[in-house]
């Protein structure tokens, strides 16, 4: 595959695969095209042209000709210069590398991380809380987030990767639409009554599975194991945690277990106060999961893929 026909289907899973809909995906892009028809001339320069066909700003092609062959991948949760010099390494040991593909964020798709957090204002929606009161609640996070990344020194891995010339892209958000939507199934299809209910059900998928021998498998963090689940919610989309504010209008909405891929402790606590529960699938698991559905479409086509940097491989 070239390397634009890989970055084109990682874009078009992620929308297809969005858990807003097609429909609403397509409406932001027509809205983000005519703000940038609307920029004056030298504004223009300044834009990412990507937008005008990519919703998610935390995944792009980072370095690389776009026509350039992909025969194998490199692939991982976290690729930075380590991980650059391993791909380097390969190639001198007989197994050259054509495209590094890592699932967080580098470079300017750190940059832009903050952006693709207006997912969750719908995602808030969806459940039952006001549009206007989960613009409200995200609203601060967001900008906080921004502040966060700023001094980040967030292009040193490109950097690498230019001087080694090896071309190198992230795919964040459509892998994270994709491994929600699969868990939400999972746990709909299995009619989900406990929170014991929902740890077994994740232990079913290998990622998990795997992921509970090196003691990072699916955990209770709020709640008990024999406490019904009520209403549950996989949020594992949106690019980082939402605001703590959420979950006292979660709970008012009806939802009564939330499964997530990380929790930060003082989000814990807020969700202990409002009495939902929180069930934490794993990090490296979930990302994992996501990554993985992705590539397949592109083993598919013939491109070898090697896994590193905490990806746990499983083919589907």
């Amino acid at each position: 595959m070239k390397l634009k026909e890989i970055y084109d289907l990682i874009i078009k899973m992620g929308i297809e695969h969005d858990p807003r809909g097609v429909q609403a995906v397509q409406k932001q892009l027509e809205k983000e095209r005519k703000k940038i028809e609307e920029l004056k001339e030298e504004e223009k320069k300044e834009v990412d042209q990507d937008r005008l066909f990519n919703p998610y700003t935390d995944t792009r092609v980072l370095y690389g000709d776009p026509d350039r062959e992909v025969k194998r991948i490199l692939a991982g949760v976290d690729m930075e210069v380590g991980e650059v010099v391993l791909a380097d390494r390969l190639g001198e040991k007989g197994r050259q590398v054509d495209l590094i593909m890592a699932h967080h964020p580098e470079g300017k798709a750190t940059a832009g991380l903050y952006d693709v957090m207006h997912l969750q204002e719908d995602l808030l929606a969806q459940l039952g809380v006001p549009i206007n009161v989960a613009e409200g609640i995200m609203a601060g996070r967001i900008a906080e987030v921004r502040r966060g990344l700023m001094p980040l020194n967030h292009n040193r891995a490109v950097d690498a990767a230019r001087l080694l010339d090896i071309p190198i892209l992230c795919c964040h958000t459509p892998a994270d639409n994709l491994v929600t939507e699969f868990v939400q199934k999972k746990i709909d299809d299995n009619n989900c009554e406990t929170l014991g209910d929902i740890v077994r059900v994740l232990k079913e998928i290998p990622e998990y599975a795997e992921a509970v021998k090196t003691g990072a498998g699916p955990t209770i963090v709020v709640g008990a194991k024999e406490r019904r689940a009520g209403k549950i919610f996989v949020d594992m989309t949106g690019g980082t945690s939402g605001s703590e504010d959420a979950y006292a209008k979660l709970a008012t909405a009806g939802v009564g277990t939330l499964v997530v891929m990380h929790v930060s402790e003082k989000h814990r606590k807020e969700a202990e106060k409002n009495h939902v529960n929180v069930i934490i699938a794993g990090h490296m698991a979930s990302d994992s999961l996501g990554m993985n559905l992705i590539l397949d479409e592109i083993a598919k086509n013939g491109v070898e893929i090697v896994p590193c940097s905490g990806l746990i491989r499983v083919e589907r």
